[in-house]
């Protein structure tokens, strides 16, 4: 069973955030890119792009489908991984160290409501 970085929190669509002081990095989880199977593409938004709460950042396309990526927080794009765009299939190879993008929350309280490692374990067994 795959791990899941107790330093992250996470939501109940499957996206991880990887917070240090002001900044998020954000990403898929393992069972995501399980369920999803052999990534072929990732969309992502431009730097600057602003995002609320739940709110789809772009889009990750596999063999079986393209499904909406969903920002877990409030906040501002500050970096986008274009390392993705040559490589998307990183994401299923190591899920939690291939980020997406990095955020600026704006909104830093929304962090605390989000799951810890063994609540998201919790919700997908």
């Amino acid at each position: 069973m795959a791990s899941y970085p107790a330093g992250y929190k996470y939501t109940k669509d499957h996206e991880w955030i990887e917070l240090s002081g002001d900044r998020g990095k954000v990403g898929i989880t393992d069972y995501a890119q399980a369920q999803l199977g052999d990534v072929v593409y990732v969309e992502l938004p431009e730097v600057g792009a602003t995002l609320k709460q739940g709110q789809s950042f772009g889009t990750i396309e596999s063999v079986k489908a393209v499904s909406e990526l969903y920002s877990p927080v409030t906040g501002e794009v500050v970096e986008v991984n274009g390392a993705l765009k040559d490589k998307p299939e990183s994401i299923n190879a190591t899920p939690h160290e291939s980020w997406m993008v990095v955020i600026r929350l704006t909104q830093p309280s929304e962090a605390s409501a989000l799951l810890d490692a063994t609540q998201y374990q919790a919700l997908i067994k």
